[in-house]
């Protein structure tokens, strides 16, 4: 399936969605869970720093699980279809530095 914009399409209303996993398993469960590994807190703190950033256009949205359980905590920031693995305060400045503010990539925290 490709997508594309029509020509007909309304303007995006966010420029970028950041989707941060805070998918909760029980406790031993042998995938394991980003809010486990503490996404939640690391989410609240994304949304704190982009907005202190002065990042416009952009939405940091708690997701379901993201399927990658074993990698996490994840993030995947579309519409690029980037996905980082992050967990501290500092990942998450590198990622809304350079992939949101930059418009880069944070190469040493990139899921590939």
């Amino acid at each position: 399936m490709t997508t594309r914009n029509l020509d007909s399409d309304p303007k995006p209303y966010f420029t970028a969605h950041v989707f941060v996993c805070c998918n909760r398993r029980p406790d031993g469960h042998e995938r394991g869970s980003c809010a486990a590994k503490g996404s939640e807190k690391l989410r609240d703190y994304m949304k704190v720093r982009a907005k202190e950033l002065g990042i416009a256009g952009i939405r940091v949205n708690s997701a379901g699980c993201l399927d990658r359980c074993e990698l996490g905590p994840c993030v995947v920031i579309y519409p690029e279809g980037i996905w980082y693995k992050f967990e501290t305060t500092a990942d998450v400045d590198l990622i809304l530095q350079a992939h949101l503010v930059e418009g880069g990539r944070a190469d040493a925290l990139m899921l590939k």
